[in-house]
């Protein structure tokens, strides 16, 4: 299993060899918890490891971790300062997630923290309240051509914004992407280590297929690295992160004048596309491989035609 490095976890972390940074090493310990218990992602335990340790040392200030000494005040007053009224409803959430997340690790360590998790009230919004964000059909076109007049790496960056669009591929899916994962004579991609840390099989389509042979083929430096997306990084071959992929797209959105968006926009444009034409929620949800119907419901909206059967005529109305 592979474990956030201490300084990847809280990036404010400065270790000293006079004082032993107390925070760093329960850090630690929370993210093997959220690896080898939990199962989650490398970028889901590293924004845990951010809220959590400012937390700890807005409390601990160089002291060992108490857990006991914590109190109920001490959550409002980190609650209070980290969600003022100009962050979003996301980072809400996120931050009230990490710190219960936490909680519940320290239960398993004996800890009594019923009470800390008592003051932690979920961020109001309503579900489904908006429409997902996606490309319409003339910025798509406008997107595959950003690369044309592109001088470094434009084949990479058409092949990953090919991934995202065509597959649905999130960023980390499409860094961690190996060559062997690309059966080119059964025209299928094989994704493994995903968000859901299951093995899927993706249809490989022609346009995508054409694009990865392209950059394989003309723009990928040699390398012994199996991914597919590699960059040199002094005398060695590394694959790209997930946050590369993220600024390769964003750039290509503000060549063209687009709102910035990452791959996960382009998941939304692929699944707007699917029910535009006529495909079932069932079907989009295996597209972009959800594990629940739930996280698929918000395309409900988008179904235009069949929306217009679910509101009953007016009383008194000839309709």
């Amino acid at each position: 299993m592979n474990h956030i490095p201490l300084h990847e976890a809280v990036p404010s972390a400065q270790p000293s060899t006079a004082t032993p940074d107390h925070a760093a090493e329960e850090l630690r310990r929370y993210d093997v918890y959220l690896c080898d218990v939990r199962g989650l992602a490398v970028g889901t335990r590293r924004n845990c490891g951010r809220v959590v340790g400012r937390l700890l040392r807005q409390k601990f200030v160089g002291q060992p971790i108490d857990i006991s000494r914590l109190r109920p005040d001490d959550v409002r007053r980190f609650l209070a300062k980290e969600l003022n009224p100009q962050q979003s409803h996301s980072y809400a959430s996120q931050v009230t997630s990490a710190l219960r997340s936490y909680f519940r690790y320290r239960t398993t360590c004996g800890d009594q923290v019923g009470k800390l998790m008592a003051v932690i009230s979920t961020p109001v919004h309503w579900k489904l309240a908006s429409l997902p964000r996606a490309l319409k059909p003339d910025e798509v076109c406008r997107l595959l051509t950003a690369f044309a007049a592109v001088h470094r790496w434009p084949k990479r960056g058409y092949a990953i914004v090919r991934c995202a669009l065509d597959l649905g591929l999130r960023s980390c899916e499409i860094a961690h992407l190996m060559i062997g994962d690309i059966d080119w004579r059964t025209g299928t991609v094989t994704l493994r280590g995903t968000k859901s840390r299951r093995q899927d099989i993706l249809p490989l389509p022609m346009e995508t297929g054409q694009a990865l042979a392209d950059y394989l083929q003309h723009e990928r430096p040699a390398s012994s690295h199996p991914a597919v997306f590699v960059r040199r990084s002094g005398s060695c071959d590394r694959p790209i992160t997930s946050a590369a992929v993220q600024n390769v797209i964003k750039r290509a959105c503000r060549r063209i004048g687009l709102p910035s968006c990452g791959a996960h926009a382009l998941r939304h444009t692929l699944a707007c596309r699917l029910v535009e034409n006529g495909s079932s929620l069932k079907e989009v949800a295996d597209v972009l491989r959800h594990r629940s119907l739930n996280s698929t419901l918000i395309y409900a909206k988008l179904d235009t035609p069949k929306l217009f059967t679910v509101p009953l005529p007016w009383p008194g109305s000839q309709s």
